[in-house]
């Protein structure tokens, strides 16, 4: 898929969600310790959606794309966490019949926060990749539709709204960092920038405990890459054979930041001490951004705050 057959899908997104999705803030960082950029770098609040994280957005342009017909049938998901809880907000929101799979990598609080938001719960496999195959299959058998992570030109087209705002908010920005899983974040975002602010440096941030997107675009193929535990639960899991995001992610990315669960950590506790709701994956971003800001200096800067919710055994990290 091309950014050029992803722009009008954007276009239409931002003129569909808002009924459910809100338009978040961009706030100046303005650190301490990084005078570099003090007055030029600024954060993008997602975790301040309804869902805590930017993943409503996709969820709600997808559903609200269905015919009634599919629409009136359900939907399938499979997630990490924070999916789910948007394909449950969207969904609950639209009247529509959800299940989400999640496999057992998933704590339980998420888990009932899911089920919280309305939607059914299956658990299936030990890893999310797992649990995305078994989804699509389970969706095909039962003629429902099924909502990818990512990997729906839907999806993406609804994280690119992100784009959108900021683009009103910032219209003369340098570079945007962003935490990088299975791509659709990046690839929405990314598609937009690249056609409207053609300067602008697209920075895909990943941990390096769990970088399997990275490994794809390294190796030029989608592959399986070896991962470890990570505070960037969001993030974490492989990448789906032939997803759209894969050519997107090559087209859109100028560069790539690998950060350690160290440098996740000391981000996600900078954010805490400014009253943000943190999970490991803004955390990502914002620590990529702590680590180049020299390169940057000058430049106006957007860091990508994904989502705020995190595990109980991460949020006990930054207490």
């Amino acid at each position: 898929m091309l950014t050029n057959e992803v722009l009008p899908l954007i276009n239409e997104a931002a003129n569909r969600v808002y009924s459910l999705v809100r338009e978040t803030p961009l706030v100046p960082l303005g650190t301490d310790e990084l005078q570099i950029n003090a007055n030029s770098a600024f954060a993008k609040l997602e975790q301040l959606q309804l869902s805590g994280s930017f993943k409503l957005r996709g969820a709600t342009n997808k559903l609200m794309s269905l015919e009634p017909s599919a629409a009136a049938a359900g939907v399938i998901a499979s997630s990490t966490g924070n999916h789910g809880l948007g394909v449950a907000t969207a969904a609950r929101f639209l009247g529509i019949d959800a299940e989400v799979f999640l496999s057992a990598q998933v704590s339980p609080a998420r888990r009932e926060k899911i089920r919280e938001h309305g939607a059914r719960i299956r658990i299936v496999g030990d890893d999310p990749l797992a649990a995305e195959l078994a989804a699509r299959l389970a969706a095909r058998e039962s003629g429902r539709t099924y909502v990818s992570p990512y990997n729906d030109p839907y999806v993406v087209a609804g994280q690119g709204t992100i784009a959108v705002e900021i683009m009103r908010q910032l219209p003369d920005l340098d570079a945007i960092f962003i935490a990088t899983g299975g791509g659709g974040l990046i690839s929405g975002i990314g598609s937009y920038l690249r056609h409207q602010a053609p300067n602008c440096e697209i920075i895909g941030c990943w941990p390096e405990n769990s970088a399997v997107l990275y490994e794809c675009i390294k190796a030029g193929r989608i592959v399986v890459a070896p991962e470890k535990p990570t505070l960037s639960e969001s993030t974490a899991g492989g990448v789906e054979s032939g997803s759209i995001t894969f050519d997107l992610c090559r087209q859109v990315m100028h560069r790539s930041v690998l950060v350690s669960e160290e440098e996740i950590l000391r981000a996600m506790r900078w954010g805490h001490a400014q009253g943000w709701a943190m999970e490991g994956a803004g955390g990502v971003a914002l620590a990529a951004y702590f680590k180049e800001a020299a390169r940057y200096a000058g430049k106006k800067i957007v860091v990508l705050i994904c989502g705020g919710n995190p595990s109980p055994a991460v949020a006990e990290l930054l207490r």
